[in-house]
């Protein structure tokens, strides 16, 4: 235990992975890579560092003295540059030249930049795992009949490998958007205070094919493909706008698939994972609360939220450099991925453990079919030479009569009113044989296995490990 306040999401929800991902540690070291690197860099292009000068911050990367650097960062009031004096102080042959040409931005952006897209990567193998599991649920389950709902009132049956269908299709496009994203990831390399590269102007005497040639290698050395073509001080926080809207779209569809399920289990007819000796409720022994869906709708409407921070930062950027989106930053962007971590994991879980109860929904519905079917059995009473307005009103009276039973809780007795009028001209036993939910769930089933057939190949394809965080 401890007397000082931790997110819940570091204590509860997100996983080991991508707290290291966000931990202070793959931070600083990112930015003595990133200072290792541009030494390097800079070396070749043939400025005066040394040999020794290299090794030297080579051997330091991890070895971070924090007592120093919150010592230092007291005095001048500025993060990168205690971590400069700190790495000089663990290398000092090469204190000199640490940070030689650079601004703060070119360790903390870019280092923002290799953890999101590696946390990015991270989430769409989640994805991924989430879509594998549902792809079974909706395979096992794509001919089973459950009662279809419009305005959350009984309608045309469906099927559950259907609706679990349904959630698949969101999920993808919330799979595309990330890709989208990490497309869009750029490296923003070492630009200068106003990203003009003026430094390197000078360093470089007035040679920008070298600028160029370093910031290539330098995106290269962290496995970007290229920089962003025009910047001002840091890289364009758009970005951030566009990446916090891909984890916002996971969020939803996520506690869409959440809210079905909470509804569902309202009726017993899906139930979440519910373990032997798990608690539903401290005081009602009995219950088992859908609390794993709940926990996914609280999350999400968090994250959904989060994600208006990034529009509001990337809106009120001024000119070159502003340092208002620093604080929302160090807030808005760790949060939402841990937030979308969080969901991810516990979709999974509920995807993989779904347990549909089968005697439960063949009930529901058949509690509401004669009332679906009646428009078939009109259809076939009008093949078999009934007038279609003098039975449709047959329909509608007895089903309102029916209703009426229903509500003061009487068994329904549609499919009986109907045998007994004359003008219908079924029996009972006629109408019972058209009472197969099947016949009333449409192409449910054929649509879910061309689905399926269509999405196959990208659950199939050789599964990515997470990213590696190098330290």
């Amino acid at each position: 235990m401890t007397d000082r306040y931790q997110s819940p999401l570091s204590t509860r929800y997100a996983s080991e992975y991508m707290l290291e991902l966000f931990s202070a540690d793959t931070r600083y070291r990112t930015w003595r890579r990133l200072w290792l690197a541009l030494a390097k860099e800079e070396k070749k292009l043939g400025l005066p560092i040394s040999d020794e000068q290299i090794r030297e911050l080579s051997e330091h990367i991890e070895d971070i003295d924090y007592d120093c650097v919150r010592e230092r960062e007291k005095e001048v009031r500025h993060d990168v540059m205690a971590h400069v004096y700190a790495y000089g102080k663990a290398a000092p042959s090469a204190a000199g030249i640490i940070h030689l040409g650079a601004t703060s931005c070119y360790v903390t952006d870019n280092a923002d930049l290799i953890i999101y897209r590696d946390a990015l990567t991270y989430l769409r193998s989640e994805l991924l795992s989430v879509l594998s599991e549902l792809y079974r649920f909706a395979d096992r389950y794509k001919d089973l009949p459950a009662p279809g709902y419009t305005h959350y009132q009984p309608a045309q049956p469906v099927t559950v490998g259907k609706r679990a269908a349904l959630w698949m299709q969101d999920l993808l496009s919330d799979l595309k958007e990330t890709d989208f994203a990490l497309e869009k990831i750029k490296f923003l390399g070492c630009r200068g205070t106003t990203g003009t590269e003026a430094s390197f102007m000078d360093l470089f005497e007035g040679d920008g094919g070298k600028i160029d040639r370093m910031n290539r290698a330098l995106a290269a050395d962290f496995g970007f493909e290229e920089c962003f073509d025009v910047c001002g001080q840091t890289y364009p926080r758009k970005l951030d706008s566009r990446i916090l809207n891909a984890l916002s779209s996971i969020a939803q569809s996520c506690c869409r698939m959440a809210n079905d399920i909470r509804l569902l289990q309202h009726d017993r007819q899906l139930e979440e994972p519910f373990e032997t000796t798990q608690i539903g409720s401290s005081a009602m022994a009995y219950k088992r609360n859908p609390m794993r869906c709940e926990r996914i709708c609280s999350l999400a409407r968090f994250l959904m939220t989060d994600a208006v921070n990034a529009p509001l930062t990337a809106s009120s950027q001024w000119l070159e450099r502003t340092l208002d989106d620093s604080a929302n930053r160090r807030l808005s962007m760790p949060e939402g991925f841990l937030c979308a971590d969080a969901i991810l994991r516990l979709t999974r879980n509920v995807a993989s453990g779904l347990r549909v109860n089968e005697k439960v929904t063949a009930k529901a519905v058949n509690e509401y079919l004669p009332f679906i079917a009646t428009e078939n059995l009109l259809m076939e009473a009008v093949k078999r030479g009934g007038d279609r307005q003098k039975l449709h009103e047959i329909i509608r009276r007895c089903s309102m009569e029916a209703t009426e039973k229903i509500k003061n809780g009487e068994e329904c007795d549609l499919l009986r009113r109907l045998a007994e009028e004359p003008g219908f001209g079924f029996t009972e036993d006629e109408i019972k044989a058209m009472l197969d939910p099947r016949l009333y769930t449409g192409r449910c089933a054929e649509q879910v296995d061309a689905f399926l057939k269509k999405i196959a190949p990208l659950l199939s394809a050789p599964e990515q490990p997470a990213p590696r965080i190098e330290l």
